[in-house]
């Protein structure tokens, strides 16, 4: 049996050699992101388990930007607030917790743009919603390298192989390792001796959200700011760039690197900065400044961005975008069962923080101190309602996921009807 299922891999790995493919699932040959082999491989019946929700079985050509031209031209300033959505929105807040901010920008084609709104630009900590402005920040460097081939910085990503070390240290998120050969699964915290292509991590950094993944692709794109043509560095170099480099100019090379692009987006800094590498040991390494801070606006505009093709190109704009398609376990607003048939590009976070208070104990996502959630997503539909919306909320001793669910399915009932 076990001959059986490896001579179907092959055959299916020879078929795809001659295909261009993408997220999700029959993103393998293209990318090497071993978790949409296995993906790919459910769908077409050689692994029996459950296959995603019917909205996260799009193919590529199916996955397109939706604010090319003209419509993105009539966005670099926002409309005023559509007033019959405005109401409908208003009305979901009364009884809420007062931190709750948001924009809904309902982008569906052949309908006028609408917009609204509520605290737009209130300002939170946006936590794993960042990680946005590291992926943007390395497909900055990938055109600095290859600024007239979309396909030589895909193959960087796919052929880069890059070893955790201390970058990874240390992230309590899992991450999902697919072995070809054996047709196992394992989702595991990330370890020092881990070693994925740069696609992967860049995968783990979105999908599973893991920390020390976004701290590797940050350290990579450094390393391709720092290193230019000569990229990629070998092991010897990258550690005498680390360890001789000051450390003021390695914060400097950081913060360039992931916060130039957003401001070339238009996105200022007090609507979106990232401040610090994600974790332990690579803040060690690296130093952070000023502390990550976004708004539900300034994460529109990045959204409004990307369905322009305007994150560095257009190639690179939908490489994001495929990357955030949702092929995993939908959570938070994401899991809504009004998105069930619909494709979602999502990208969620959160932090929490206690302090000792009497009578409360402290549980995950529910810091008496800080207790952010935030939500980024794009939805398309299958009735052809294409909206985004960016949420974010600060609701203090209390799990907000449910209420994000509840909020997700209002607000597709209202862009709907």
């Amino acid at each position: 049996m076990k001959i059986l299922k490896l001579m179907a891999i092959a055959m299916l790995l020879f078929a795809l050699q001659g295909e261009s493919l993408a997220y999700p699932y029959d993103g393998y040959g293209l990318t090497g992101i071993r978790r949409l082999l296995r993906l790919q491989l459910i769908m077409t019946g050689v692994i029996n388990d459950k296959k995603p929700v019917p909205g996260a079985q799009k193919t590529l050509e199916e996955i397109q930007l939706n604010l090319m031209g003209d419509r993105c031209d009539s966005l670099i300033k926002f409309p005023p607030p559509n007033p019959a959505l405005q109401k409908s929105i208003n009305a979901l807040f009364p009884n809420m917790d007062e931190s709750y901010s948001l924009c809904v920008l309902d982008i569906t084609p052949g309908k006028p743009i609408r917009y609204a709104y509520r605290q737009e630009k209130r300002v939170f900590m946006p936590g794993s919603v960042a990680k946005l402005a590291v992926i943007a920040g390395l497909f900055n460097e990938l055109q600095k390298l290859y600024p007239n081939s979309f396909e030589e910085r895909q193959e960087v990503m796919k052929n880069r192989m890059v070893r955790a070390g201390k970058w990874a240290n240390y992230d309590a998120h899992t991450a999902p390792f697919f072995d070809p050969e054996t047709m196992k699964l394992t989702k595991k915290v990330v370890t020092e001796n881990d070693t994925c292509s740069l696609y992967e991590w860049a995968d783990h950094m979105i999908s599973a959200s893991n920390n020390g993944a976004a701290s590797i692709v940050w350290k990579e794109t450094m390393l391709m700011y720092a290193f230019g043509a000569d990229y990629p560095p070998t092991t010897e170099q990258e550690a005498d760039f680390f360890k001789n480099t000051p450390k003021s100019e390695l914060k400097e090379i950081a913060m360039h690197v992931v916060n130039d692009p957003l401001r070339d987006m238009g996105i200022i800094k007090e609507e979106f900065k990232l401040g610090s590498m994600f974790t332990k040991d690579a803040k060690a390494i690296v130093p952070g400044e000023g502390g990550t801070i976004a708004s539900p606006y300034g994460m529109m505009k990045f959204l409004v961005a990307m369905e322009g093709g305007e994150i560095v190109d257009p190639a690179s704009s939908l490489e994001i975008k495929r990357l955030m398609y949702s092929t995993d376990r939908r959570i938070r607003y994401a899991a809504s069962t009004a998105l069930t048939d619909a494709a979602v590009y999502f990208k969620s976070g959160s932090l929490y923080k206690c302090k000792p208070e009497e009578g409360f104990e402290c549980k995950k996502y529910m810091g008496n101190v800080d207790n952010y959630m935030n939500s980024v997503v794009v939805v398309e539909q299958p009735d052809g309602t294409i909206y985004m919306v960016t949420l974010m909320s600060n609701v203090l001793r209390k799990n907000s996921a449910n209420d994000h669910f509840a909020i997700a399915s209002q607000i597709d009932k209202i862009v709907r009807k």
